[in-house]
């Protein structure tokens, strides 16, 4: 399945930040966030993935396309936002049936459903994510020009809320939590996960 994911929208959920000097804070988390999904993505997966930033907090001189360990790592143009690039990428796609949105935002979903594609809250998706093992070094990954480390207190108490039964985030102790992961741990778009969606959605 082909990701596109909305960069700023996932990394605000996450708590993923970036340590180290080199850039502005902001280039540093969307650097950890970048190698956070390259190390549990499959090499075959990061070249189906597609991040989207906005291009106002693009670093200057900045190519509006480029790569990152194997993820294609998109910036909308000056004069327009995320949400216009990520409905362009949609509607350009060639096998929306096997496609998955990662946006917490209502306007993606509706652009999503038209097309019959996939579409899930970047909350939801991201603890199910979280759950993946690293993976094997790749020939996609390439030396790291600047430290860039996830530190996340939510982060860590997700990781370890995972690592045994899962339950919501900030879900009251001692009370019962709907799981909302996939039976296949390894794989976050398990067989009819589009079609719960479609199935789950308002009209």
């Amino acid at each position: 399945m082909a990701l596109i994911i909305d960069g700023y929208n996932l990394l605000n959920v996450t708590g993923i930040v970036g340590r180290g000097t080199a850039g502005s804070s902001l280039a540093r988390s969307r650097a950890a966030l970048l190698d956070f999904l390259a190390e549990r993505l499959a090499p075959e997966e990061r070249r189906t993935t597609t991040v989207v930033f906005d291009a106002r907090h693009a670093p200057p001189g900045l190519p509006a396309t480029l790569e990152h360990r194997g993820i294609a790592v998109r910036f909308a143009g000056p004069d327009r936002e995320a949400d216009d690039l990520i409905e362009e990428l949609i509607r350009s796609d060639t096998s929306p049936r096997r496609l998955t949105v990662v946006s917490s935002d209502h306007r993606l979903h509706r652009a999503a459903k038209r097309r019959r594609a996939a579409r899930v809250d970047s909350d939801v998706w991201f603890r199910q994510f979280a759950r993946r093992p690293l993976q094997p070094s790749s020939p996609l990954d390439l030396p790291d020009d600047a430290e860039t480390h996830v530190a996340s207190p939510e982060l860590d108490e997700w990781l370890r809320i995972f690592s045994e039964t899962p339950t919501a985030p900030n879900h009251p102790p001692g009370r019962p939590a709907e799981s909302t992961a996939p039976h296949d741990l390894a794989n976050p778009f398990p067989p009819g996960y589009a079609e719960d969606l479609l199935r789950n959605e308002d009209p």
